[in-house]
C-alpha cells in the first residue's frame, strides 16, 4: 500500500539508470500504438512518471535530511541523469502531438480530472519546447541540465557555510538575558558558549543576546553567507533569461506565470505595489516606536541586527509578552498530538501511529484515515540537526490516484522543520512561530494527502497552479492564534495546566506587531525576485535592482555587506524562481477562507466538510479560482488580508 523508505546510496544511480531506461522503452512501445486512448496511452504514460518520482523523491528527501558526502554524490549524480530524461521526454514531440490528438478526439467524452491532465501536458510540453526545431531543444536540454548542477550547487554551498561558522563566546554576563534552554543548548564543557547559523542558536542570539557587537558578528556571518554564489545567480539568471527567450516569452518571468493564476506581470507588480503603498505608513509608525525604544535604551541609530532584539523588548512592555513563556506550554509532541486533534475535530480525520523503518530515530510516521478508512500516510521530522538542510517544509511522495489496473494508489507526504532538538533530560520546546510552523507545513501535507483525484497528475498538490499552492499551508497556520484550537494542546509539559487565558489574549494582541514592517519585508523579497526575472541582471545590476527596491520600500537599509541574494534560496534553489509573490497571492484566499471560518464558526461541519472535500479533495483538477468559488459561493473578497494582519488603509 505505501512504498517502503529504504534508500541503498551504492546502487541508486545504477537502479535509477536502469529505471529510466526501461520507462523509455515503456514510453517507445506506447507511441508504435495505432489508436491511443486516454486509457491506453495516457494513463500508463502518467503512471511511468509517478513511479520516477517514487525511486527518486526519498533519495532528494535524505540528501536534505540526513546530509553527508555520500548523498551529496549520489544527489550530484542523480540530477544530470534525471534532468537529461525529463528533458528528452518533455520535448518529444511524438508524445506532444499524441495528447493534442487525444485532446481532440476524445476530449468531449472525458472527466474534468481526465481533461484537465491533457490540457496541462499540452502546456507544459509546449513550455518545454516540444514544438521548437531540433537546435532549439538542444539548447534547452543543455540549459536544464546546466541549471539543475547549479540549483543544487547554491543549495550544497549555503548549507555547508551554516554549518562552518561557530560563535564561541567565553564571558557569561555576554548571554544573560537568553531563555535558560538556549543557553543550556549553547554551553560547552570548557565552560564557553557555541552560537551557530543553525536557525534555534541564531535566532535565541538575534532575540535575546545583549552585546550589540556579537548581534552585529552573527548577523554579519549569517548575510554573507556562500559569496560564491554570486557567480552562480550570474549564470542562472543569464539561462532563465535564455530559456525564456527561446520558448518565445521576452523574460524569465513571463515564462513563470504562464501555468500560474496570475494573469499579466504588470498585474503581479501593480497587486505587490499597492499592498506595499497599503503597508507603508503603518510600517513608519511601528519602526518609529522601535527606534524610540532603542534610544531610551541608550542606542541612538537601530541596526538591522538589532531590530529583533528591540521588537522583542518592545513586545514585553506593549502587551507584557514573554517568548520564553509560551515554550513550557508547546512541548513538541503535546504540539503534534493537539494538531492531530484538532483536525479530527475540523476535518472528521485521524492520526495513528505506524512503526516503520525511517531516515532517523527522531522521525515518525502515522497513517492518516478518514471515515474509517486509511486515506493516506504521513511522515514527520521535526528536529534541527547538522546534516539537516535549514527551514521546514513538506515534500509529496505518492500521489492519490487509479494505476491503469484501476487499482487505488494511496497518498504519502513528508513534514520537515528544524525545531529545538530534545535530549534525554530536556523536551523540545517550540516557540509559538514554531507552532505556527508546523500547522503551515501540515496545511501543505493535508492538501496532498486528503485528495480523492484518481489522475496522479493533478492530484493533491500536483497541477496546482504557483501562486495559489501556498493557500491551504497559510489558511491552516492562522488556526494556531485562535483560543479554541490553543486549549487543545498549550499544556503546560511540567505540570500539564492548560494555557491560562490571559496568555492567549497576549498570543492574539500580539499577533500583529509589527506586522506592517513584516508585511514590507516580505514584499522586498517578492519585488526584488520578479524584476530580477523581468529583465536580465548579472553582477553589480542584482545588487543594483535590490539597493532600489530597499529605497523604495524598505524604511531600515541593511548595511554594505548584506548579500541577502547569495542566500536566497527560494529563487535560486527551489521552485519559486520569479514566483515568490505566490506567497502573498494565496494569502489573500487564505485571509478570505480563513475569516469565512472564523465569521461563522470554526468548527462549522458544512464550511469545513466543503473546505475538504472541494479545496483539499480536488487537488489540482480544477483552477484554484474555480474551486475557491465552489467553495465560498461567491467571489474572492480581496480585504481580507489587510484585516487578517491589523492593518488599517
Amino acid at each position: 500500500m505505501f512504498l517502503d523508505f529504504d534508500v541503498n546510496l551504492d546502487t541508486s544511480i545504477s537502479e535509477l539508470s536502469a529505471l529510466l531506461e526501461k520507462s523509455k522503452k515503456e514510453i517507445n512501445n506506447l507511441l508504435l500504438l495505432e489508436n491511443k486512448t486516454y486509457h491506453n496511452f495516457v494513463k500508463p504514460f502518467e503512471m511511468i512518471d509517478e513511479r520516477v518520482e517514487w525511486f527518486f523523491t526519498p533519495i532528494s528527501h535524505l540528501n536534505s535530511v540526513n546530509n553527508s558526502d555520500k548523498t551529496q554524490e549520489v544527489y550530484a549524480d542523480a540530477l544530470p541523469i534525471l534532468t537529461e530524461y525529463g528533458t528528452e521526454i518533455s520535448q518529444n514531440k511524438d508524445i506532444y502531438q499524441a495528447f493534442k490528438t487525444i485532446k481532440e478526439t476524445e476530449g468531449s467524452s472525458l472527466n474534468q480530472e481526465q481533461n484537465q491532465v491533457l490540457q496541462h501536458n499540452i502546456r507544459d510540453f509546449e513550455l518545454s519546447g516540444a514544438h521548437l526545431d531540433q537546435d532549439k531543444k538542444d539548447r534547452l536540454k543543455e540549459i536544464n541540465l546546466r541549471k539543475s548542477t547549479l540549483t543544487n550547487d547554491f543549495s550544497q554551498n549555503l548549507l555547508d557555510a551554516t554549518n562552518a561558522y561557530e560563535l564561541i563566546i567565553q564571558d557569561e554576563k555576554d548571554v544573560q538575558g537568553l531563555p535558560s534552554s538556549d543557553i543550556d543548548s549553547a554551553k560547552q564543557e570548557d565552560g564557553s558558549y557555541k552560537f551557530t547559523l543553525q536557525m534555534p542558536s541564531y535566532i535565541a542570539y538575534m532575540t535575546y543576546g545583549k552585546n550589540p557587537n556579537l548581534r552585529e558578528e552573527l548577523y554579519k556571518a549569517y548575510t554573507t553567507r556562500a559569496p560564491e554564489n554570486a557567480t552562480i545567480i550570474d549564470e542562472l539568471m543569464q539561462l532563465r533569461q535564455e530559456m525564456a527567450q527561446l520558448l518565445g516569452f521576452n523574460n524569465f518571468s513571463e515564462l513563470s506565470i504562464a501555468p500560474k493564476m496570475a494573469t499579466s506581470t504588470d498585474k503581479v507588480i501593480e497587486f505587490l505595489e499597492e499592498l506595499a503603498i497599503s503597508s507603508k505608513s503603518q510600517a513608519k509608525t511601528e519602526l518609529a516606536e522601535l527606534q524610540e525604544l532603542a534610544k531610551k535604551e541608550g542606542q541612538d541609530n537601530i541596526q538591522s541586527f538589532d531590530t529583533a532584539y528591540y521588537s522583542e523588548i518592545l513586545k514585553k512592555a506593549k502587551y507584557e509578552i514573554d517568548e520564553e513563556a509560551y515554550r513550557p506550554y508547546f512541548e513538541q509532541n503535546s504540539v503534534v498530538q493537539g494538531l492531530f486533534n484538532f483536525l479530527n475535530k475540523l476535518l472528521c480525520i485521524e492520526f495513528k501511529k505506524v512503526d516503520v523503518k525511517l531516515w532517523d530515530e527522531k522521525a515518525s510516521a502515522f497513517d492518516v484515515y478518514f471515515e474509517g478508512k486509511i486515506r493516506s500516510r504521513l511522515y514527520i521530522d521535526l528536529e534541527a540537526r547538522t546534516s539537516k538542510r535549514g527551514g521546514a517544509w513538506m515534500n509529496n511522495w505518492q500521489s492519490h490516484c487509479k494505476d491503469e489496473k484501476g487499482e487505488t494508489i494511496l497518498s504519502s507526504a513528508y513534514i520537515v522543520c528544524n525545531f529545538p532538538a530534545s535530549s534525554d533530560t530536556s523536551p523540545s520546546l517550540l516557540r509559538h512561530d514554531d507552532v505556527v510552523t508546523l500547522f503551515h507545513e501540515m496545511g501543505h501535507a493535508l492538501h496532498h494527502m486528503m485528495s480523492d483525484v484518481n489522475e496522479n497528475s493533478v492530484s493533491g498538490v500536483n497541477g496546482v497552479e504557483w501562486d495559489a499552492v501556498e493557500f491551504p499551508s497559510q489558511f491552516l497556520e492562522n488556526f494556531a492564534y485562535e483560543p479554541e484550537v490553543l486549549r487543545l494542546f498549550a499544556s503546560h509539559h511540567k505540570s500539564g495546566d492548560v494555557i491560562s487565558d490571559e496568555l492567549i489574549i497576549k498570543l492574539d494582541k500580539a499577533r500583529n506587531f509589527q506586522s506592517a514592517m513584516g508585511m514590507l519585508r516580505q514584499l522586498e523579497f517578492s519585488i526584488f525576485d520578479f524584476k530580477l526575472h523581468m529583465k536580465l541582471h548579472t553582477g553589480d545590476q542584482v545588487q543594483g535592482l535590490l539597493n532600489s527596491i530597499r529605497d523604495e520600500f524598505s524604511l531600515l537599509k541593511p548595511p554594505s555587506y548584506n548579500k541577502f541574494q547569495n542566500g536566497f534560496a527560494h529563487i535560486f534553489a527551489g521552485g519559486y524562481a520569479a514566483g515568490y509573490y505566490s506567497y502573498k497571492w494565496a494569502e489573500v484566499l487564505s485571509a478570505d477562507a480563513f475569516f469565512h471560518f472564523v465569521d461563522n464558526g470554526i468548527f462549522n461541519e458544512k464550511i469545513s466538510a466543503a473546505y475538504r472535500d472541494i479545496v483539499l479533495g480536488r487537488g489540482g483538477s480544477e483552477s484554484m479560482s474555480v474551486l475557491f468559488e465552489k467553495f465560498m459561493g461567491r467571489e474572492l473578497d480581496t480585504t481580507g488580508l489587510l484585516r487578517l494582519n491589523g492593518i488599517s488603509t
